[in-house]
């Protein structure tokens, strides 16, 4: 899968959670940590993901620069990785949310 179609499916992910409402309170978060790495924040309440359980995942958790570790706390989906991660920690969520359709 090509970044940009992941970055497309994150924006319309967001999209389609957009009501008027939910994305005054709410949202999804990307910013870059010192390891140096990303960080992706995507906050559940009022989405089909809200309440539902994660397996954290990791991946070369040990390697400096090409590592990743997904989880869920308080109710956000949450990543963390190297400089080459962010895609493939979107990607993590996209098999989530794809794991758990709409009713």
């Amino acid at each position: 899968m090509k970044s940009s179609d992941t970055l497309e499916w994150l924006m319309d992910w967001y999209s389609s959670n957009c009501d008027g409402d939910w994305e005054h309170g709410y949202g999804v978060t990307i910013s870059t940590i010192d390891n140096p790495g990303w960080s992706l924040l995507v906050e559940l309440e009022g989405t089909n993901m809200d309440g539902l359980q994660f397996e954290t995942i990791e991946h070369n958790y040990v390697d400096g620069r090409s590592w990743r570790r997904c989880w869920v706390k308080d109710n956000k989906f949450e990543g963390a990785g190297g400089p080459h991660e962010l895609a493939a920690m979107i990607e993590v969520f996209r098999a989530w949310v794809a794991a758990n359709p709409l009713p």
